[in-house]
């Protein structure tokens, strides 16, 4: 018996036959078997599942669903459910009935890009600026519109608004927005914003159509009910109201996705929209240890605005929280790596068990540099590998270009991105006549006022400053570090102002990108500084990147490493789980603290991501992260310290660091070695408190092993470096010294590391631990 299958809390809902009930169902609670389990026992009991509507959020959430039903109650039964997405199943509805709004069955329906390219349509032909008018930022306000009901006459009626985009200096939003209506009706489309705002057009216009459907469903069941919005709640409100079956299920502390409209009020006041609502509660979590649950509540129970729930686990206590700070992004990248490297050769697990987590997407950058240099195989969730980026390939396509100018695939990339009105025609034109005559189209462009190939006017000039401009670049090669030239590239080029002026989300995130591009290249110069034989130039690091992507192929299995945002780790779990970045203005986001709300779904947004960890979670946070190539301060998250201390372990104590200097010792000269009286203490006697101990002395060249010994004489802190010896590398890992050269500041080590290479290091800079004499 299927029942048999669930605890007591979970078959109470399960068991509830008619009325208002909300589940609230904490994190790996297992509200998704609920749903699952009430809608076959529906079924088992007489009720028609014609009559039954499931609404989630995903597609595949609706058709696991799906399928665990049919082996319930039989396949048949089960495909006659009305079950999928908000959108899938209003679009199904509008299909049947769209034609009382003049729409035909066939309609098409618009994605975004379709949306923005009509929008930019009309935006040109009403002669607009469209510096002013930015297509993408147009259809976000239109989009905002329609989800929160604001039609196209309650727009003009509503003076508010239309003084608000007066205000923006966009006067004209409104005949736009009423355009953009008409020719959506004329080509018999709807955009994805359409398929709520038509359904509830059809509900309210006509009575008759909302009578069917809600004679139709008499039973409603809602997935994540938390992240519903306004438009959404209206319609389910519209088709419950005359039987009131509606079953909601969610978390009101899993609710993070108010950017995309969802208003979490719809969960906090359910109760008052339905009579005598009955309450359920699933607080034991399945999911993660004790630990790691207790962990969770603590943060959590800051927030102001909440439902009462006591999420609890019979699982084992499980080992603690780990905190761990790094010195930059970049070693924090390293440490993760590492961490991951040792607990999946120490407890032989795969790489799919692992997860790391993180507010925006540009942080990957520092965790995927690590990742390979670690061959340990990743995967991207929710975007592209960090180089693989549009934006990020359009950097580099000019770095090839100031490289190798006769790299056309590059040329052809950036030739006219930022646009300089240099278009296809002429692109075809050079291509034809540079295979024509052997050259590179290059070389073509650099002696355009001798090749006779019908380019004239404008058109040659533009060109022509092209080629000026990479020349200037490559110039400035000559001269500068890999850092300095890619920063000049990105500012002169335009691509920089070419984002800034887009300011929608997925323009802030490119311009995030570019900077994490250019903090990679300055990492990658400050490390080669201690390469002997490295020149830290844009050749290495283009070389560097391009070896890095090769080892970035798909392998063919899902066995990676998990990356993604926080936000679309929601529903997922995973053993290991590392939570990067934990620092003020960047989680909490610096964007999202101007309000409490914003703040408590920041909150929110860091228990989603801890609660994702079955077994471990880690967090790990910076001293100093690069910001547009400079190394600024970092403060630890908040939320850090909203964690009970009971449930945490940090790896990284304070006392373990030495204090930053504010100043170059350089400034006092030499120390007078000889009167310093670095004795050991009388046995029985507590040190001198400016005498360091033998322990103190330990951990300092455990922690920081580049310092060699601090009791040392020796110019390098490594006296006891030979050949032979055996060291270990923060940044190559573990090596044999092949061969020892120099004197003084000039001291070399040939050390050949275990994957293979060897490299010559300066002593007065390498970061070595010796292992083994």
């Amino acid at each position: 018996m299927y029942l048999e299958e669930l605890n007591e809390a979970q078959k109470a809902p399960v068991l509830h036959r008619d009325g208002a009930l909300m589940v609230i169902a904490g994190a790996g609670s297992g509200k998704t078997r609920v749903l699952t389990y009430r809608i076959a026992h529906l079924m088992q009991h007489g009720v028609d599942p014609f009559n039954i509507l499931a609404l989630t959020f995903t597609n595949k959430a609706a058709r696991e669903m799906k399928k665990r039903i049919a082996e319930l109650v039989g396949g048949d039964e089960a495909k006659n459910l009305w079950m999928g997405t908000f959108h899938s199943i209003f679009a199904r509805l509008l299909r049947f009935d769209g034609d009382k709004l003049g729409f035909p069955s066939n309609f098409t329906i618009y994605d975004t890009q379709d949306s923005q390219r009509l929008i930019a349509s009309i935006i040109k032909e009403m002669g607009l600026d469209k510096d002013i008018y930015k297509y993408k930022q147009v259809q976000q306000r239109i989009s905002s519109f329609k989800n929160s009901l604001i039609t196209v006459k309650a727009y003009f009626q509503n003076p508010e608004l239309v003084e608000a985009d007066a205000m923006a200096k966009r006067p004209r939003m409104g005949e736009i927005y009423k355009n953009y209506v008409d020719r959506c009706f004329k080509a018999g489309a709807m955009d994805f914003d359409d398929l709520l705002l038509r359904t509830n057009e059809l509900l309210a216009r006509f009575p008759d159509v909302l009578m069917k459907y809600q004679d139709r469903f008499r039973y409603i069941l809602v997935d994540e009910y938390q992240d519903t919005n306004h438009s959404q709640y209206l319609i389910v409100r519209a088709l419950a109201d005359r039987y009131q079956n509606i079953c909601v299920v969610g978390d009101d502390a899993q609710s993070i996705y108010s950017f995309r409209g969802a208003n979490i009020s719809n969960i906090l006041n359910f109760q008052r929209d339905y009579d005598q609502v009955a309450v359920y509660r699933l607080e034991q979590n399945y999911r993660s240890t004790k630990n790691i649950v207790n962990a969770a509540n603590s943060i959590i129970a800051n927030n102001k605005n909440q439902l009462e729930k006591v999420v609890w686990t019979a699982n084992e206590e499980g080992p603690k929280i780990k905190l761990h700070r790094s010195p930059t992004d970049a070693e924090e990248g390293r440490f993760v790596a590492g961490s991951i490297f040792e607990n999946r050769m120490q407890k032989q697990l795969p790489n799919g068990h692992f997860a790391v987590l993180y507010r925006t997407n540009s942080q990957s950058r520092a965790i995927e540099d690590a990742l390979r240099k670690r061959d340990i195989p990743y995967r991207i969730y929710g975007g592209l590998s960090f180089y693989q980026r549009k934006e990020i390939k359009d950097v580099l396509a000019y770095l090839r270009l100031v490289i190798n100018p006769g790299d056309e695939e590059a040329l052809k990339r950036v030739i006219n991105y930022p646009a300089r009105g240099i278009g296809q025609a002429t692109i075809d034109k050079l291509t034809v006549a540079a295979n024509q005559s052997g050259l590179t189209i290059f070389e073509l462009m650099e002696n355009l006022s001798s090749a006779n190939i019908g380019i004239h006017g404008g058109t040659r000039r533009r060109l022509e400053d092209f080629v000026a401009m990479i020349r200037s670049f490559q110039i400035l090669n000559r001269e500068a570090d890999a850092f300095t030239l890619a920063e000049q590239v990105a500012r002169k080029s335009g691509l920089l102002m070419e984002f800034k002026k887009d300011g929608t989300p997925e323009g802030i995130a490119r311009m995030e990108n570019i900077e994490e591009l250019l903090n990679g290249i300055k990492d990658f110069v400050e490390g080669q500084k201690e390469l002997a034989d490295a020149r830290g130039d844009l050749a290495e690091f283009l070389e560097d990147v391009a070896l890095a992507t090769d080892l970035d192929t798909d392998t063919g299995d899902d066995d990676r490493v998990a990356l993604m945002t926080i936000h679309l780790a929601k529903g997922l779990e995973f053993p290991y789980v590392y939570i990067v970045g934990m620092e003020e203005d960047l989680f909490p986001s610096a964007m999202s603290m101007n309000t409490r709300s914003e703040l408590e779904e920041e909150r929110r947004l860091f228990y989603v991501a801890l609660t994702r960890a079955e077994e471990q979670a880690y967090l790990t946070y910076t001293q100093n992260r690069y910001r547009w190539g400079k190394l600024i301060d970092a403060e630890p998250s908040r939320f850090i310290h909203e964690i009970d201390e009971r449930f945490l372990e940090n790896l990284t104590p304070e006392d373990f660091y030495r204090p930053r200097n504010l100043l170059n010792a350089e400034l006092f000269g030499e120390v007078d070695k000889s009167r310093l009286r670095l004795q050991k203490p009388v046995k029985g006697n507590p040190p001198s408190p400016n005498q360091p101990t033998e322990n103190q002395l330990r951990r300092l060249r455990k922690i920081r092993p580049q310092l060699g010994d601090p009791s040392s004489d020796g110019p390098t802190g490594l006296p006891d470096l030979k050949e032979g010896s055996l060291v270990d590398h923060s940044r190559f890992g573990k090596g044999k010294v092949l061969k020892i050269e120099g004197t003084g500041n000039d001291l070399k080590a040939e050390i050949r590391f275990e994957r293979g290479e060897v490299k010559k290091l300066l002593l007065r800079f390498a970061r070595l631990r010796i292992l083994e004499g």
